[in-house]
């Protein structure tokens, strides 16, 4: 069986035996058109090809770089999907009726409730994201397990706590040690929270949460690279090979290369097993 369209990332979901699963996503440029389980499919050789053709995730265009995760450069500096507020949630002005470029839509996505969250990936981060995304923010960074640090009525609150984590801890996944399963800090997500807990003061420490609950997410990985070797459909435009697991929102193949799904949205291609 066959299956072509562009690329979106990767569709996960958390089961109740922890276990992240995933869909394969594949559009028709704008509408949906595939959801391919993949969990079923590690394990198995498969083949991807990359038809030559990228459309922007926004207007549908073809286009010839893409910009951000498969955006037009125009989308790109006008489309509030890539906000400067998205990668700086400090920066939403929206619960103030203030929008860096749609208010509407910075309403609808930024003046809801956001948590501020340590998870662990290669080390201990801090990160920020809707409570509508949990735990799928989680399993599209690979993080092994996720705390609650903060919960806040809109985004900048959360951002601003963030920064004031910052300067303590990395907010960044390194994504070589998380796709090795290398951990390089051996402090707990408790252990961590209890110590940053001080460092949030004023206004903001009134959106710290109690409760220490941990989130484990196990990954469907047989194999785990020993050297990672990244692969783009740009200088790859066919890959075939046994797949051996997917974390994060990377597939991952038994000679030690691995593709980031998400990061080429917009592509073109086929998948088939």
């Amino acid at each position: 069986m066959e299956y072509c369209g562009n690329i979106r990332k990767m569709k996960t979901a958390l089961d109740d035996g922890g276990n992240a699963q995933y869909h394969f996503i594949l559009y028709d440029n704008l509408e949906a058109a595939h959801e391919i389980p993949m969990n079923e499919l590690v394990g198995k050789e498969i083949n991807l090809r990359f038809e030559h053709q990228i459309n922007c995730v926004v207007t549908g265009k073809k286009i010839r770089k893409p910009y951000g995760e498969g955006m037009s450069y125009d989308a790109f500096m006008e489309s509030p999907m890539a906000v400067p507020s998205i990668i700086r949630p400090e920066l939403s002005q929206a619960h103030l009726g203030i929008g860096l470029r749609d208010l509407e839509w910075e309403i609808e996505h930024h003046v809801k409730p956001h948590y501020v969250y340590f998870s662990l990936t290669g080390d201990v981060k801090v990160g920020v994201t809707r409570d509508t995304q949990v735990p799928i923010r989680w399993i599209d960074q690979g993080a092994t397990e996720a705390i609650i640090f903060a919960k806040t009525p809109y985004r900048q609150a959360a951002g601003l706590i963030e920064v004031s984590l910052k300067e303590f801890m990395s907010d960044k996944t390194n994504w070589r040690n998380m796709l090795k399963n290398v951990f390089i800090n051996t402090q707990s997500l408790q252990e961590a929270k209890e110590e940053m807990l001080p460092k949030v003061t004023g206004d903001l420490s009134e959106f710290l949460v109690d409760d220490n609950t941990v989130t484990s997410i196990k990954y469907p990985v047989l194999q785990y690279p020993e050297k990672v070797k990244s692969m783009k459909f740009d200088k790859f435009p066919e890959i075939t090979k046994k797949l051996v697991g997917i974390k994060g929102q990377y597939l991952l193949f038994e000679d030690d290369t691995v593709i980031n799904i998400r990061s080429q949205s917009g592509y073109k291609i086929c998948l088939s097993v």
